[in-house]
């Protein structure tokens, strides 16, 4: 039974492993002319250039009108500018209605005709799994509950994406092309001051790693990455081939009813050896917007309980990330392996916990990621 309920939970996943659709009352009902998202290339008449997503329906959630502890703290006048930054980072855990809004907003190549907007929203809990000085991670958690006529259906819990935040960081692990991650060191000038941010996928694989300053204003407080590589995502990756990273920048806003996730990004095309394609290298220009909002009263005890129970399996697998990352100056991961995504058999291996001791966890962890490590 558990194994068809991850197997479920697992094809109900997309590009943030969730995926609410909008509310019915807000679908396009006089196709062509309506529509419902910014820039929407109003001069394309085609029936169906909707946005894509969600496919399944949330339960109603309620916003907290209040401002949230951790914007709270962040106004006391009496913080550093090194705990300013730290009390923003923190800000970013707890409860959340999340929406994902991605848009295609210039092509760059002849005849360019974008392609549908991404739209979908979900619920997710935001755990600080540790609060070191001068080094934070917070691990998003989905909670989800599915209106199924008047039947509610759930929770269902997805261990979501990572961010590590580690302050004048030197050694980063950047994106390459082609599915490889390389090490690279940053002089000591550069970074005095600076936080990088590294964002790690849900099998806690890397994704990407930059760095920037905090700005803290009278009513936000903002963070931007310097220009970036990126992998595709997987809203892309399962239905794009047209090009091979994302090159961006990357914005953290932290607000009083919560924080936005601001995306710059452009679409560009890699030869075999990772470098820019010489004719018309990039494809398009994409602007996303992820909001966070704080809201009460929505139930995050399955969340909690998953947290509990799997938290340390997670540790091990972190760990043997890190190690991986110390030990190899540059290393290549395979999408796949026999049609499986390395995500699949960490999560039912998470899902099916019982009494194993870390070194346990350890040795399995280590075969299965070892298979999905490239030449």
């Amino acid at each position: 039974m558990k194994k068809i309920c991850l197997l479920l939970l697992l094809q109900i996943a997309s590009s943030h492993l969730l995926a609410y659709e909008n509310n019915a009352e807000e679908k396009i009902v006089d196709c062509p002319g309506a529509r419902f998202y910014t820039f929407s290339w109003p001069t394309i008449k085609e029936c169906g250039f909707v946005p894509r997503g969600g496919t399944s329906t949330g339960t109603d959630v309620s916003l907290d009108p209040m401002p949230h502890e951790g914007w709270l703290k962040l106004q006391d006048p009496k913080l550093s500018a090194f705990e300013r930054d730290r009390q923003a980072i923190l800000a970013m855990a707890g409860p959340y209605k999340t929406t994902f809004d991605f848009l295609e907003t210039v092509g760059y190549v002849p005849g360019f005709k974008p392609d549908k907007p991404y739209q979908s929203w979900g619920t997710e809990y935001v755990y600080v799994v540790e609060d070191k000085k001068d080094f934070i991670s917070l691990q998003h958690i989905m909670v989800m509950f599915f209106q199924q006529g008047d039947e509610v259906v759930g929770p269902m819990v997805m261990k979501h994406w990572r961010q590590d935040w580690q302050y004048q960081k030197r050694d980063l692990l950047v994106y390459a092309g082609n599915n490889t991650w390389k090490r690279e060191t940053l002089p000591r000038k550069e970074v005095a001051g600076t936080w990088a941010q590294a964002v790690y996928q849900v099998d806690d694989s890397p994704r990407y790693e930059s760095y920037g300053r905090w700005e803290h204003k009278p009513n936000f407080s903002t963070w931007q990455s310097q220009l970036t590589w990126r992998p595709l995502p997987r809203r892309e990756h399962t239905v794009r081939n047209d090009y091979q990273v994302l090159e961006g920048y990357n914005r953290h806003t932290i607000l009083p009813d919560g924080w936005v996730q601001e995306e710059e990004n452009y679409k560009l095309k890699l030869t075999e050896k990772g470098v820019p394609t010489a004719d018309k290298p990039y494809l398009a220009k994409e602007l996303g917007v992820n909001r966070y909002q704080k809201i009460n009263g929505f139930d995050f005890s399955a969340g909690d309980a998953y947290w509990q129970k799997t938290s340390e399996f997670w540790r091990v697998v972190r760990e043997e990330w890190a190690s991986i990352s110390r030990k190899n100056k540059s290393f290549q991961l395979l999408d796949e392996i026999e049609g499986e995504q390395l995500f699949m058999p960490l999560f039912e291996y998470a899902e099916q916990l019982a009494d194993q001791s870390p070194e346990q966890m350890r040795e399995f962890v280590q075969k299965t990621i070892g298979r999905y490590l490239g030449n």
